[in-house]
């Protein structure tokens, strides 16, 4: 999204200054200024940061509390407002999708004022690096500074070209391969999850950099409306040209490796009303046409297929001729 957010901010006029790793020279507008170091000691590069005195300041990598308050530590007396990233992953409904939180799914669509999680540090032990991630903690420390104004942004699934997770990758490469199905988890292709094309995400970050109705607030951002997985797959399909069948199973059916993994019951679909309302968002790239994007993109820059995808393949194959589902 950097590069993105980077862009717009430059086409509208404005001076921006990026404080990166120095691993991406070349990527950013002309006239942008560059600051190198680690974003994790920011304290580190202070003085030079505060001499930039930037009016906003827009923090894309906010992982830990410890971040978020080491930005105020910065910049307290020098930028008027921060423009926090966060994720819809701060919300209870997030919990509720993968077991952490007590009781039953939070009614979707969920708005702002939806309580965030009880239960902290949901990658801890889990995903290594991130034992301290947490944006409800981020949020909490990132708006509790009233000399330095927070904009929070609850983002969604973001996809598009160079997508680190790659998102679109495991749908793309079995259109391509020819295959005549795919297989989708009946409860999981009813589930509703908040995405966001990636230039459209980076159009709600700058509209929150730029227009100071924003302090104060937590906005979630996503396209509208949320589709159901089995509409996401088609829009897929559509944009790969791929004309195969989408065969639906019930999950108790299916291999446990093979079910969803999550509970389906709650939907991950953010309400977009206030951001539309209050800042005026619009997206700027109609749906087709991103995801159209964002299957080229995974085209031109292919990865090997692993063991363990192969193996997993086979295994849907498997069901699939069982099911008399495979042939073309």
């Amino acid at each position: 999204m950097g590069p993105h957010v980077v862009r717009q901010l430059r086409g509208n006029g404005h001076d921006v200054g990026v404080f990166h790793r120095g691993k991406t020279r070349g990527e950013f507008a002309d006239g942008v200024k560059e600051f190198n170091g680690d974003r994790h000691k920011l304290e580190e590069h202070a003085l030079v940061l505060r001499a930039f005195k930037p009016d906003v300041v827009v923090d894309m990598v906010l992982v830990t509390e410890a971040d978020a308050r080491g930005v105020a530590a910065v910049f307290e007396g020098v930028a008027r407002r921060v423009v926090a990233v966060s994720s819809i992953d701060a919300t209870k409904a997030y919990g509720v999708l993968h077991g952490s939180e007590p009781g039953g799914p939070v009614p979707a669509p969920f708005d702002e004022d939806t309580p965030v999680r009880s239960v902290l540090y949901p990658y801890r032990g889990k995903v290594p690096g991130l034992d301290d991630y947490d944006k409800v903690l981020v949020e909490r420390e990132s708006l509790a500074h009233p000399n330095l104004p927070a904009t929070v942004l609850r983002l969604p699934m973001v996809y598009g070209p160079r997508d680190r997770q790659r998102r679109l990758r495991e749908l793309v490469r079995k259109f391509d391969a020819g295959r005549p199905a795919v297989l989708l988890p009946a409860d999981v292709a009813a589930w509703r999850g908040a995405r966001g094309y990636v230039e459209n995400v980076a159009g709600a970050i700058v509209l929150a950099a730029t227009d100071p109705r924003g302090a104060g607030r937590v906005y979630n951002v996503a396209a509208e409306p949320t589709l159901e997985e089995r509409a996401w797959v088609a829009a897929v399909a559509a944009a790969a040209g791929w004309r195969g069948r989408v065969v639906e199973v019930p999950a108790d059916r299916l291999p446990e490796a093979m079910r969803g993994g999550f509970n389906a019951a709650q939907h991950l679909d953010a309400a977009t009303a206030r951001i539309r309302r209050e800042l005026g968002y619009r997206e700027q790239v109609a749906f087709e046409e991103g995801v159209r994007r964002t299957v080229a993109w995974e085209r031109e820059n292919p990865l090997p297929v692993r063991p363990e995808e192969a193996e997993a393949d086979a295994a849907e194959e498997k069901v699939l001729r069982e099911l008399g589902e495979w042939n073309g």
